[in-house]
């Protein structure tokens, strides 16, 4: 030991351990400030590339014939203004010369706001925090502000919304002393008056004076716009808050507040004002109640969140871009075991990230869930989830994820990716399905996109590769699509089989089949999840790079379309096709492809050997139907041996070999049986 501490040679190899983890972590945070560069660069690409007619929509229609808010009669005659009567009297000295600069000035400067918000946030992380995080924190909530809705839209837009969050950061965390604090906050509240709920968390968390300067600020500021205008402190603090929403109806879906859910589902009137007022009351003593134990308990930053949450939903109007209060919940941790932990933050960046119809299929019963999928985050975050106090024994130790012993690989190099093994535990089932959800819908996007958004537009390439695939399958004596289609079309219970194969097993089998492994096999649901991924990437950019028309699209080739009925080929679409779903997504078929992954996973599994049987008859049945109906050529299902192959193989070379583990259901924390392979370690 004595010589380890003065300079041996294990010492030399720790210190050279050392330097390589400083290394990596300095390569990291590189590159996550790349990362974030790039995202500022192409939000920044995004407005400047979009016609000038089209950009900064609010942000023009301030502008009169006079200058900027110079206009007759109210601010808020043409409904397009949606700020306070405080925030048009310091944009009223901006003058119409401005206003070509004010457009690259609005834009830049909101990047700028943006960063600071970032930065902001990341150094106000509950301490303690470790050094990796401390470094990390800053690019990362960067990207992650850069990424979402609320910025985005502000960006688009031209909107002031970030400048109110920003605002009360700084009078949180940044600024020394509480008068300044609370002027900073009064003056975020004047610009966006549902920031008055911080007043309350300034008072119950000890910091009255700075409740006090929040107040007074506020009032002087409103009464200062309230004597320079009016009539449009009358029209927002009288006509505004009576319930219509100030540039489009309430009930508008970008509306998440309590006010536009009550509306959208049908209430008005009375009725629908006093419910509010009760929800709204009831959310804001129970959230701020919250709010104020995170602040005591030194999470000062969730309880900003959490009082930012409260404000989106009791505000009358909360538009898309004023919504930036829920990202910040991220922060919150959530979950006694490790594996639990990602779940409410990916959770958060996918409501912030991504719209709602992206997250929840188009039914009818799940609508009311799309419409108000971000009210519905923010009220969960201000009433509903159970954010770890910072004196709670898995705050800072969660209990451990149970692995596999690695299973050894004759590749030297063999896994990539530095992982202790494979998890046993089960994964989140909520976040497995939002997965699942989200990468199906981008599936669907990319797939249309491939074309340029319609099918008509990659018709001609379409049918061009499709000649091709016919001359090679000509040269190869494999062309026997036509023969098949023909010839099952004159057998109708052959038919029929072929045409409900197709249109049901394709999502039906892969589903079940991860439905079994999840409950199961948890550790070979992982394996087989992520080989299943990255095949579906794979065929997504087979779809990209080479659109072809299916035989049933091909004109001239004179191939029945049993599913759809026959096509009327001077039609783009084709008469009785859909334009939501790209035509032309036939190479690689995922549905051969999706089939051949169920058949090895049931063939490598299955613990019977009809069972294996049984799964391998699988694609057998899914390449005659494909071919049979006149979706696919051969060859295709070729290529969808092929993404499956390479989503099996990569999934080898970043994770190694699948490991051998019981079939017996695990849970983690639990008392795991030694596998044969080796012992099971924490």
């Amino acid at each position: 030991m004595a010589n380890v501490e003065h300079g041996g040679r294990a010492g030399h190899t720790f210190a050279a351990g050392a330097q390589t983890a400083r290394t990596r972590l300095r390569a990291l945070r590189v590159g996550l400030w790349v990362i974030a560069a790039l995202l500022a660069a192409r939000q920044v690409a995004a407005v400047l590339g979009t016609p000038r007619a089209d950009r900064l929509t609010d942000l023009e229609t301030w502008v009169g014939p006079d200058g900027v808010l110079h206009v007759k009669g109210s601010l808020y005659d043409s409904t397009q203004f949606t700020g306070t009567p405080f925030g048009g009297l310091v944009l009223k000295p901006l003058t119409r010369a401005a206003e070509q600069a004010l457009g690259w000035g609005w834009t830049f400067g909101t990047l700028l706001l943006v960063v600071a918000l970032g930065l902001v946030a990341a150094r106000a992380l509950p301490q303690p925090v470790s050094r990796r995080t401390a470094l990390l924190a800053a690019p990362v909530s960067i990207s992650l502000l850069m990424l979402s809705l609320p910025v985005r839209n502000a960006l688009y837009l031209g909107q002031t919304s970030i400048i109110p969050v920003l605002l009360v950061l700084l009078g949180c965390f940044a600024v020394r002393g509480e008068r300044p604090c609370g002027v900073l906050i009064g003056l975020a509240a004047a610009l966006e008056p549902t920031v008055l709920l911080f007043a309350p968390l300034l008072w119950f968390t000890g910091r009255r004076r700075a409740a006090a300067s929040t107040g007074i600020t506020f009032a002087a500021l409103t009464a200062l716009a309230w004597a320079a205008m009016p009539h449009d402190s009358n029209t927002y603090w009288v006509h505004h808050l009576a319930g219509v929403g100030l540039g489009r109806a309430a009930d508008d879906l970008a509306n998440q507040s309590l006010h536009g859910a009550l509306l959208r589902f049908g209430l008005s009137g009375p009725l629908e004002i006093g419910l509010f007022l009760a929800l709204g009351a009831a959310v804001a003593v129970l959230g701020l109640r919250r709010a104020v134990f995170y602040a005591r308990d030194g999470q000062l930053l969730l309880a900003v969140a959490v009082t930012g949450c409260v404000a989106v939903a009791v505000s009358p109007t909360t538009w898309q871009y004023q919504l930036l209060w829920v990202l910040l919940a991220v922060v919150g941790r959530v979950g006694r075991k490790t594996s639990d932990r990602f779940m409410w933050p990916v959770a958060v960046v996918l409501v912030m990230t991504l719209p709602g119809k992206m997250m929840l299929p188009n039914m009818a019963v799940l609508h009311p869930v799309r419409d108000n999928v971000v009210l519905i985050a923010a009220l969960a975050a201000a009433t509903l989830v159970p954010f770890l106090s910072r004196t709670s024994a898995y705050y800072r130790a969660p209990v451990p994820t149970d692995y596999a012993e690695p299973v050894p690989s004759r590749w030297k190099r063999v896994p990539l990716l530095p992982v202790p093994g494979r998890v046993l535990a089960r994964p989140n089932l909520l976040l497995e399905l939002l997965l699942i959800r989200v990468g199906y819908s981008a599936y669907q996007q990319v797939r249309l996109a491939a074309t340029g958004g319609t099918n008509a537009g990659g018709r001609a390439v379409a049918e061009h590769h499709g000649d091709q695939i016919l001359a090679v399958e000509r040269f190869l004596r494999i062309d026997i699509e036509h023969w098949v289609n023909h010839a099952v079309f004159k057998i109708g219970f052959l038919r029929d089989f072929f045409d409900f194969y197709y249109e049901s097993f394709h999502f039906f089998v892969p589903l079940g089949v991860l439905a079994v492994l999840y409950v199961r096999r948890p550790a070979d649901y992982r394996w087989a999840r992520s080989a299943l991924g990255f095949a579906t990437l794979f065929a997504l950019v087979g779809f990209w790079l080479y659109p072809l028309a299916p035989p049933r699209l091909m004109p001239g080739l004179g191939v029945i379309d049993t599913v759809h009925g026959v096509q009327d080929f001077s039609k783009p679409d084709y008469g009785t096709l859909t334009a939501l779903t790209n035509q032309y997504a036939a190479m690689p078929s995922l549905h051969f492809g999706w089939s051949l992954w169920c058949g090895l996973v049931i063939a490598i599994l299955a613990p019977k050997w009809w069972m294996k049987v049984l799964g391998l008859l699988h694609p057998l049945f899914t390449v005659s139907a494909i071919v049979a109906t006149g979706n696919h050529w051969i060859l295709d299902a070729v290529g969808g041996a092929a993404v499956v192959a390479a989503g099996f193989g990569l999934t080898h070379l970043l994770q190694g070999p699948r490991p051998r583990t019981p079939g017996k259901t695990v849970e983690a924390g639990a008392e795991v049986p030694v596998p044969a392979t080796g012992r099971i370690r924490s």
